[in-house]
């Protein structure tokens, strides 16, 4: 009789796939252990990447980390988050018990405890067992680093990621070349940052309204958009390739910057104000074999997903996390080693550390004033309302896109072409020409600066979007 021995890498990789399925994660919610928070713990099988898995959850329900506890030593992972809605209140809304309920079949092997005011009775307890699908016991993490144009179908939608060179006027032709070749854009989002751009955009074919999957038709869109990304620059053109598999919009969006070395700056690059870039230190724990980091920002919405998301693709290991965001500066410590096994062993590392941290801060920072659009979607609104930002000497530093129920709901962070706060009766004007309901400026106004005349741009596009013949509006240029 022949016996076959399993290597020892095969044995190691099989007894940790029985641990998980032996030790499932486990979540506890409870609302009557802070007095301003919902306290959230999981405790689970530790694995590389679990960490930014549970954080992502909690980013993508919309949820403000205001405190936060990681230990992963050893084979056991144990987080513990103080979170709130968006309005800073705990968690009270029996949507998101619903979303859980539907979203995720009943188990008996993960036990979930929501503790959530219930008829206005503050201790009030609902427990039932639901099994968090993204911690499953089956459940892995693979990071992948894909390149910068990629067009990947799904059954409702076809998926196009780009990087390039950033520019005025970059998204307008994007959604110019888009509406040429017949494609409306349902989604997408546009990150800008030290002079790169990258964006996720899924699009449907505009007469059908389903993903486009002919493979001449995509080479075409991919060889068009290169065209327009590449511009000027011939050291970092555009590159094509068909993407395979699908992951997290936010998260590509990391990927494709740092991919793109976007953290690389020369010594003459400098943000407008010092003081607003993240301070972030690494320093070694000989004695324990840690690196520390320490990174102090400005505090927003899905700060701590983006340092996570850039320290696993990075392919380091938290071991352990304090995390402080109760106040308007949000204060990160991570205990860190490289996923083999090292601390940060040398000064270019540690720069890189520093490097990639701060621009995965940045990528998200709102620079420029906040407009928001709604209203009820059609062929070809992107492009004609991003040509109106061009014509209006506007660049779009990051931009949101969403449709939902045939209403278009965007999102646009501008500035002028220089980069400077823009002039408010610019503004006014495309508001006047879009419509003032439907064009919103949001935020702080200080993004807005009133010039001594009258802007010439006044009624330059008035009535634009009230009139019927709006999508026949000039000619969509086409780029080659």
């Amino acid at each position: 009789m022949e016996i076959e021995w399993s290597s020892s890498w095969d044995m190691d990789d099989e007894y940790e796939k029985l641990i998980r399925r032996m030790n499932p994660p486990r979540v506890v919610i409870d609302n009557g252990a802070c007095n301003n928070a919902t306290v959230i713990r999981v405790d689970s099988a530790n694995k590389h990447g679990i960490l930014l898995e549970v954080v992502q959850v909690l980013t993508d329900l919309n949820l403000i980390i205001t405190k936060a506890y990681i230990s992963s030593d050893g084979g056991w992972f144990m987080d513990v988050f103080n979170v709130t809605d968006r309005e800073g209140n705990k968690l009270k809304d029996e949507g998101i018990l619903d979303y859980i309920r539907k979203v995720t079949p009943i188990s008996s092997n993960t036990l979930i405890v929501f503790s959530f005011p219930f008829l206005s009775l503050e201790h009030t307890h609902l427990t039932f067992e639901v099994p968090l699908q993204s911690l499953g016991a089956d459940s892995y993490f693979v990071p992948t680093l894909r390149r910068s144009v990629g067009v990947e179908a799904s059954t409702d939608y076809t998926s196009i990621e780009l990087t390039g060179t950033d520019r005025p006027g970059l998204l307008s032709e994007v959604c110019a070349v888009l509406t040429d070749l017949k494609c409306s854009v349902v989604n997408g989002e546009v990150w800008t940052h030290n002079t790169r751009a990258a964006a996720v955009m899924h699009v449907t074919d505009e007469e059908t309204g389903s993903a486009i999957t002919d493979p001449q038709r995509l080479s075409k869109i991919k060889q068009r958009l290169c065209n327009v990304l590449k511009g000027n620059n011939k050291a970092r053109g555009a590159k094509t390739v068909v993407s395979l598999g699908s992951t997290h919009t936010e998260r590509r969006l990391h990927q494709m910057m740092f991919a793109d070395r976007d953290y690389e700056r020369s010594l003459d690059d400098a943000t407008p104000d010092e003081t607003l870039r993240p301070n972030v230190m690494v320093v070694n724990l000989y004695d324990k074999d840690y690196s520390v980091v320490t990174i102090r920002s400005k505090d927003r919405p899905k700060l701590l997903f983006d340092t996570v998301c850039t320290l696993t693709d990075m392919q380091y290991v938290v071991f352990h996390a304090n995390i402080d965001a109760e106040g308007p500066e949000a204060i990160q410590e991570y205990y860190i080693r490289h996923i083999d096994g090292s601390p940060v062993n040398s000064e270019a590392e540690r720069q890189r550390v520093i490097q990639c941290l701060e621009a995965a801060i940045e990528r998200r920072v709102s620079e420029g004033l906040k407009l928001e659009l709604c209203t009820t979607d059609r062929v070809g609104l992107l492009s004609d309302v991003t040509r109106i930002f061009r014509e209006n000497s506007l660049s779009v530093t990051r931009a949101e896109v969403t449709t939902r129920a045939g209403k278009a709901l965007n999102t646009f962070y501008v500035r002028d072409a220089a980069g400077n706060p823009v002039d408010a009766k610019t503004i006014e004007s495309i508001r006047e020409a879009i419509g003032q309901a439907i064009l919103r400026v949001k935020g702080n106004s200080e993004n807005l600066k009133s010039p001594p005349q009258e802007s010439p741009t006044r009624f330059l596009f008035g009535g634009l979007f009230k009139s019927r013949s709006f999508s026949n509006f000039g000619l969509v240029r086409s780029y080659s």
